[in-house]
């Protein structure tokens, strides 16, 4: 079957949501980055950075705890509509069901939301992660205006709770590089790695044809 969807992982820092960009762009495909956020924000009535604080992550136990204490308790059930809790759950429910529409509707790059793993089943779809040494992905966050110490202890502490993301809601240690087709290393440049990814695709195409 040929390939009509390619999600794109990546570690913190590598630069993989620009690499996807560049891909879509490429390919003449519809990038669902931001779009997928304001989609999810749409979906669940909310603004777009309630949805960002939650990118691949877990919510931190004071808000579990409150959001325990808010459904479980009078004060919770009368302002529940009104205080628009947003979550973990309530978005990867409404990923669960946005995602297999954007695959059915083809041509298209995806980034991130566990894209890999909920899709992971489908013939259609190639599956790319991409990592880079530390120090490029410090580097590139510094270029974002970062300072030194912010971009070491982001590039230190976000794919941690990437991999606890991906542990709790597919069971699989992150990234679970059986599941993806290819592994690009960002530190050899943006261009290169699209070039990697687009002949990957193509010769994956071949192949299965």
């Amino acid at each position: 079957m040929t390939t009509r969807i390619v999600t794109v992982d990546r570690e913190y820092g590598a630069g993989g949501a620009d690499i996807a960009a560049a891909l879509a762009s490429r390919l003449g495909w519809k990038l669902w980055d931001h779009l997928l956020t304001e989609e999810i924000a749409r979906r669940l009535d909310c603004d777009c950075r309630a949805v960002e604080e939650r990118r691949e992550r877990r919510d931190p136990a004071y808000y579990r705890l409150f959001r325990a204490f808010m459904r479980g308790s009078h004060e919770g059930v009368q302002n529940a509509q009104r205080m628009k809790m947003v979550d973990a759950d309530c978005i990867r429910d409404v990923v669960q069901k946005i995602l297999p529409a954007i695959a059915d509707a083809g041509q298209c790059v995806i980034v991130g939301r566990g894209s890999a793993y909920y899709l992971g089943n489908r013939p259609d779809a190639f599956h790319v992660f991409v990592y880079a040494p530390f120090q490029d992905k410090v580097r590139r966050l510094r270029a974002r205006g970062k300072t030194e110490k912010e971009a070491t202890e982001l590039a230190e502490t976000v794919d941690r709770d990437r991999a606890d993301f991906v542990k709790q809601y597919f069971n699989v240690e992150w990234p679970g590089r059986h599941r993806f087709h290819l592994m690009v290393n960002s530190g050899l440049g943006n261009e290169m790695a699209v070039e990697i990814i687009l002949d990957a695709v193509a010769r994956y195409a071949k192949h299965e044809s």
